[in-house]
Formats: structure tokens, C-alpha cells, sequence
């Protein structure tokens, strides 16, 4: 197939590497003026990988979009719909397979990044998401791990698992966009929080905040109208060694650089889905307990060794 990837970052560039290892045609696009897109135009290398000379670079927008047949995103989820506005100006763009490989809500509405594209595009939209474990070190190592592919129509997922299926990525079809979703870019605030207890040297507690963590995002998800159980599958639970441990983590990194006084300079998307939580949490009536103590320490400036320690050891109660 001919696959295009609109994103050259630490995920968009692999992407690209991946769908040319599985035999497939490849643009890979990026922002005109981008430091990603030019470090890979000049050297055709970034700090994790080198390209394939068969993969096509452009900052042509309409050219990556025209030429394909299944579109990968892979931006900040902050920009997706500034960049989805720019898409519906493409024509083509309404016959192609869109495929979300990127984890967040929408800070100011708490909406899911396929609702954002279908709001932008139309309904009809085909999308897709990409979804679960595996960090890019891992797999340009070698290192096979499982993700989920999930579409509102059955015959996309089967399309992209079987476009994109490999011994190096095993995929599941998923069932429940919504579970899926959520699950997705709420593990990044969990990641945040244990890498505060890394910094905190309260790892010790990381067990109970997996525990909780997923009783409190099935909750949530029972309550926007997803399936509970889907929190304890690829997307949430089975991405959780990925976030909350690896060192790989961007989430865990900064979770713990924070609670250092340290700068952190890449992308944790999980920050910004605390404030997405919020507006679910006020909208569904639902209470987030973790996420509430992680936007005292955040943006309220509260101490978090205390934050967090009266989270987990808070009045005596039923643990279910």
C-alpha cells in the first residue's frame, strides 16, 4: 500500500520506518521549518533511527495526503484539530483511512481525538486508532510487543491490523473506541504520578497506584458510555510497564524530573490530559481522585510528597 505518515517526530519517524519494514510505500511529512523534519532532511537520521532511503520526505501537505491510501497522524494532541482543520481543506483527504497514532484528550474539552477529527472532517470519516504498548527503543532493537488497532467500523480495524500486522508488532482488534481512548491517554497521567513516587523514593507505592489508578479510569469510562473492562486490556493496564516503569517513559520522566525542580523538554502529553480529566470529571459527575491530587501539585504548586501520600493513605474504607 501506499502509507502516509503526517509527523516527524519520535513516533512519526518510526512509524514510517515500520510501515516501509512491512513492505509498504512511505511519505513522511513534516512542518516546513520543523527542527525534526530538517534533522531527517539533512541526515536522514534522528536521535533514535536512520530512514530508509525508499521512504519519501515532503512538507507538502496535499502531496502526502493525495498520494496514499491510509493516513498515520502522529502530532501533540494539543494540535489536532488546528492540523485537522488544515486537512479538510484537501479534498482527498475524505476518501482516505486516517489512523491515530498519538494518546490525549482535548485539554479544553475533554473530548477523544476521534471525535475531534470526525467533528473537523465529517462523520463518515474512516478513522482508526493505535493504540497500546512498546516504546521506539524497544523495537528498533528487536523487541516485539502487542498493540490495538480500533475503528466504529469493523472492516477499517480489519484493514489497518492486516496492513500493518508483523512479527515485530502483534496487533488485537479492539472493541470499544471509547475504553480505548480514554484508556490510552489516561495511562499517561498515571505514568506521571509514578514517576513523582520515583523522585519522591516512594516507588514502593506504584503497586497501589496501579491499582487504583485502573478502578478509577474504569469509572470513568462506565460513565462517558465505554466498557469497563476495556481499562484492563492493551490500551490502559497492558501499556502500564511501558509508562510507569520504563525509563523510555516521557511521562514517568517528567513526572519525576518535576518533583526534582528539574526541566523537562520533551512531550508528555499526559500533562495535558489532567486538565481534559477535569472537564470529564465535572461533566460526568465522576471523581478522580489521582487526577485531582496530580492538578494540586502541578497547578496548584501543593507539596507533592504530601499530596500523594494522603491520596494513598487516606481514611479507612472498603478497597471495592
Amino acid at each position: 500500500m501506499q502509507v502516509s505518515v503526517l509527523g516527524c517526530g519520535r513516533w512519526g519517524s518510526f512509524l514510517a520506518w515500520y510501515a516501509n519494514k512491512v513492505g509498504h510505500n512511505v511519505i513522511l511529512w513534516g512542518r516546513s521549518g520543523s527542527g525534526n523534519y530538517n534533522e531527517l532532511y539533512e541526515n536522514r537520521k534522528n536521535e533514535y533511527l536512520t530512514l530508509p532511503e525508499e521512504i519519501h520526505l515532503t512538507n507538502s501537505l496535499d502531496e502526502a495526503v493525495n498520494l496514499s491510501e491510509i493516513i498515520i497522524i502522529s502530532i501533540s494532541a494539543q494540535q489536532l484539530r488546528s492540523f485537522t482543520k488544515q486537512l479538510s481543506e484537501i479534498p482527498a483527504i475524505q476518501n482516505k483511512i486516517i489512523v491515530l497514532c498519538m494518546k490525549g484528550l482535548e485539554e479544553s474539552s475533554g473530548k477523544r481525538l476521534s471525535q475531534v477529527v470526525k467533528e473537523e472532517l465529517g462523520a463518515s470519516t474512516k478513522v482508526a486508532v493505535w493504540l497500546g504498548p512498546g516504546h521506539v527503543q524497544d523495537y528498533l532493537q528487536g523487541i516485539p510487543n502487542c498493540m490495538v488497532i480500533g475503528s466504529e467500523d469493523i472492516e477499517v480495524t480489519k484493514t489497518v491490523v492486516n496492513t500493518f500486522n508483523s512479527d515485530l508488532i502483534r496487533f488485537y482488534y479492539g472493541q470499544d473506541m471509547i475504553g480505548n481512548e480514554i484508556g490510552a491517554a489516561t495511562k499517561n497521567v498515571v505514568g506521571i504520578a509514578a514517576g513523582m513516587l520515583d523522585g519522591l523514593n516512594l516507588s514502593s507505592l506504584k503497586g497501589a497506584l496501579m491499582a487504583r489508578g485502573t478502578r478509577e479510569i474504569s469509572r470513568l469510562v462506565r460513565a462517558v458510555g465505554g466498557n469497563d473492562i476495556t481499562i484492563y486490556g492493551l490500551s490502559h493496564l497492558g501499556d502500564y510497564e511501558a509508562t510507569l516503569f520504563s525509563v523510555n517513559s516521557h511521562n514517568r520522566k517528567f513526572g519525576e524530573d518535576f518533583v526534582k525542580n528539574q526541566d523537562f523538554k520533551k512531550l508528555a502529553e499526559g500533562v495535558a490530559t489532567i486538565k481534559a480529566m477535569l472537564q470529564l470529571s465535572e461533566q460526568y459527575d465522576i471523581e478522580l481522585p489521582i487526577c485531582n491530587a496530580l492538578f494540586q501539585v502541578i497547578y496548584e504548586k501543593k507539596d507533592a510528597s504530601q499530596t500523594l501520600v494522603d491520596l494513598f493513605l487516606r481514611p479507612v474504607k472498603f478497597e471495592f
